[in-house]
């Protein structure tokens, strides 16, 4: 099965230009994403492409990763409703390392070639004058302005700096087609706009063919963007901003319709072996065979091994039934996925209900904390809660200090009282 064949019934490409199957399956190619360096650390929505650069080094060609040192400071407007925040130089650079150490953590893992550049390579010395002569002579606004990514932003207004952003990505394109013999941009489908002005550019001023192909927007089977957890934060790629617990959770907790969609998505494992995994989830969904492996793959993958087991070994310590103890103190003070507060010592015996609903926020009112009891839903120290009207005692305090707390499935709590 060749590249586009495998990302095709993955569900990995949505456009591809004219010529680009043939390219790949006649010639070792050079093919490029760009990375604009807007945070600290790249998510999930940017794990999709960087898994793309994989497949296509896995299958022989070349992988090349663009960091926007340059694009960073003018930002894309693709997909954007607002202007972007400009970065300061020292977050800008920051984030370039933090992001070029991420990529090439994946890209170096099969021990295939790979190369990562810096756009401000090439942007650095050139003058405004140079490229609005020498670059922007060749695509008019007319022709910029007919891409979907501008006219979505026309009505809001749209800045000439994110306006030129297109031209410089198509420079980008330009230049690593002729100085790095690079003949394939990848991308997001928002990106389809920019790419083929590069397409374009390189047409016109070398008389040559650049090829591209784009993969679809991640989205729910609700139709809802893919990739923040059930509160909105973002998923990280950084296990500092998201701990491989955390990642290997929002992969566990995907819905059966995402996680049949996803598997395909987001590991290496074979069309056959995906197909029989389907097969057994269907038959069996309440074992969770797709999250579970899925989690597996994905966490492995990313966090390595070690990473894997951590998520593994917290996932027990709060989910797991049998053989249950109660970690040491230090170990329940640095547990992940927990959620922490600090309230004071009451000065006498405290009801349940009131210490979950009026001394702390677990719970709304008096009345979720009742209904969560008799449906069975809360958990003291590991412990099931059915009497409504328990009473806290020093005695029930952790290390006489602690209260571990499980609120339904999903959510757990650590309460020291100081």
């Amino acid at each position: 099965m060749h590249l586009i064949e495998e990302l095709s019934w993955r569900g990995l490409i949505q456009d591809i230009s004219t010529g680009t199957t043939e390219l790949l399956q006649k010639e070792v190619v050079k093919g490029y994403i760009g990375f604009d360096p807007t945070a600290d650390s790249l998510h999930i929505g940017s794990l999709l492409p960087l898994l793309l650069l994989v497949h296509l080094q896995r299958s022989g060609h070349h992988p090349v990763a663009v960091v926007g040192g340059a694009t960073g400071r003018i930002g894309d407007p693709s997909g954007k409703s607002a202007e972007r925040t400009l970065l300061d130089e020292t977050s800008l650079q920051h984030n370039l390392s933090s992001i070029r150490q991420q990529i090439e953590h994946i890209l170096k893992q099969s021990g295939k070639p790979y190369t990562i550049v810096n756009n401000d390579e090439w942007f650095r010395e050139m003058k405004f004058i140079d490229f609005a002569r020498d670059i922007g002579k060749h695509i008019t606004v007319n022709y910029m302005m007919a891409k979907e990514s501008v006219k979505k932003r026309m009505e809001a207004g749209l800045s000439f700096t994110e306006f030129s952003y297109q031209l410089m990505q198509a420079y980008d394109f330009y230049y690593l087609f002729t100085h790095y013999d690079c003949k394939l941009q990848m991308g997001g489908a928002d990106q389809w706009g920019n790419i083929t002005t590069g397409i374009e550019l390189i047409r016109k001023l070398t008389g040559k063919e650049a090829y591209a192909f784009t993969c679809p927007l991640l989205t729910r089977s609700d139709g809802s963007k893919f990739g923040k957890s059930e509160s909105g934060e973002n998923i990280w790629l950084d296990p500092q901003k998201t701990s491989p617990y955390q990642f290997y959770q929002f992969w566990i907790n995907l819905a059966d319709a995402d996680a049949e969609k996803m598997i395909k998505i987001f590991t290496f494992l074979s069309q056959q072996e995906i197909n029989e995994l389907i097969q057994k989830h269907r038959a069996h969904p309440e074992e969770r065979v797709l999250q579970k492996r899925l989690a597996e793959e994905i966490t492995r993958f990313l966090h390595g091994e070690e990473g894997y087991e951590q998520a593994i070994q917290t996932t027990q310590k709060l989910f797991g039934k049998k053989d249950f103890s109660i970690p040491d103190e230090s170990e329940l003070k640095t547990m992940e996925g927990v959620e922490r507060i600090s309230i004071p010592f009451p000065d006498q015996d405290v009801e349940l209900i009131t210490l979950l609903a009026e001394k702390t926020s677990i719970f709304p009112s008096r009345g979720e904390v009742r209904r969560m009891i008799q449906n069975g839903g809360l958990y003291l120290n590991k412990q099931k809660v059915s009497d409504v009207t328990k009473i806290i005692h020093r005695e029930d305090l952790l290390y006489g200090k602690y209260l571990l707390i499980q609120k339904g499935k999903k959510h757990h709590y650590l309460i020291e009282f100081k």
